[in-house]
C-alpha cells in the first residue's frame, strides 16, 4: 500500500463510497431481476391457463 501521506482518509472514503455504490447497483440488479421473473411467471402461468 503506497504511503496517501494526508490524502489517507479521502482516499480510504472514495473507496468506501465506490463500494458502496457498486453493492447498491448489484443489489439494485438483482431485485430487479427477480421482479422480472415473478411478472414473467405470472404472465406465463395466466397464459397457458387461459
Amino acid at each position: 500500500m503506497p504511503d496517501l501521506g494526508a490524502y489517507a482518509f479521502e482516499v480510504a472514503l472514495a473507496y468506501a463510497g465506490s463500494f458502496v455504490i457498486l453493492v447498491a447497483i448489484i443489489g439494485s440488479s438483482v431485485l430487479q431481476a427477480l421482479r422480472s421473473k415473478r411478472l414473467l411467471d405470472e404472465t406465463e402461468r395466466r397464459t397457458f391457463d387461459a
